[in-house]
């Protein structure tokens, strides 16, 4: 099995490339860019959908033939909900740097007659989970009650200090609704204070997989199946943007029953 954990390949351009060949697994793609002002990135998107995410920064946008003006706003991913754009298969993009910009490229197989359209913040309202030391803040970009897309799941969130996230350890590596589906996921970690650390484990029941990795800023982590929990330590804020993506555009997760009970405490 492929490493679990990807670091950034320098500090400009394109820093980060997952593809579903180098993870080793079939669905979920992830690219992290980090432009100067009036560099460009673009690509075509062939079988696959993307979603474009402003991590931070602004940068005009252009889809196929229609031209979506400038895009972002913030300058950190801890200040707010990102503008992101969807490109549907069969299509093309670019994004030229109005300012410093992090643009991700989340993509996942493609299909059905989707167009082209800007998320911009505020399309999905903010959520707060959890409970005492595993509150989280979920800003929703793509989820799957959007019917919006073939395969792509999108969302980002920010786990205070001190706290859990992606917990109770949850997993989704079954085809099996309504009971449980099939996702793979990435998970892409920023921190504020950006020298900080985080923690997360991927592993399943019979242990055959049982990673602990060392959460580092710019780090992306693969979750190809089992469990996934992360914690964030103390005076470090952890940011991480999920893409989701399987045979059914639907998230449903199975907690591991003997940490269940915290659901309930």
């Amino acid at each position: 099995m492929p490493n679990l954990k990807v670091k950034p390949d320098g500090s400009h351009g394109r820093v980060t490339h997952v593809t579903p060949e180098s993870a080793g697994w079939t669905y979920v793609g992830f690219d992290l860019h980090r432009l100067k002002p009036g560099e460009t990135a673009s690509a075509e998107t062939g079988d696959r959908e993307v979603c474009l995410v402003w991590v931070s920064g602004k940068g005009s946008a252009k889809a196929g033939a229609k031209d979506f003006g400038v895009l972002g706003g913030r300058m950190s991913p801890f200040e707010g909900a990102p503008h992101a754009l969807y490109i549907p298969a069969g299509s093309s993009w670019s994004v030229t740097a109005e300012t410093e910009l992090e643009l991700a490229v989340c993509s996942a197989p493609g299909g059905g007659s989707y167009e082209a359209r800007a998320i911009p913040p505020g399309t999905h309202p903010a959520l707060t989970r959890g409970k005492g030391t595993n509150v989280r803040h979920v800003n929703n970009i793509m989820p799957e009650d959007d019917g919006a897309a073939h395969s792509l799941l999108v969302v980002e969130v920010i786990t205070p200090g001190g706290h859990t996230s992606s917990y109770p350890p949850h997993k989704h590596d079954q085809d099996n609704l309504p009971n449980e589906s099939f996702l793979e996921e990435t998970y892409y970690h920023r921190l504020n204070p950006p020298q900080g650390f985080g923690f997360q484990r991927v592993y399943t029941d019979d242990r055959s997989l049982d990673e602990v990795m060392v959460l580092e800023d710019g780090d992306v982590t693969l979750v190809p199946k089992g469990y996934h929990p992360c914690a964030a330590c103390h005076g470090y804020d952890l940011y991480y943007l999920n893409v989701m993506a399987g045979p059914k555009r639907i998230w449903k997760f199975y907690n591991a029953p003997e940490h269940e009970w915290l659901l309930k405490a």
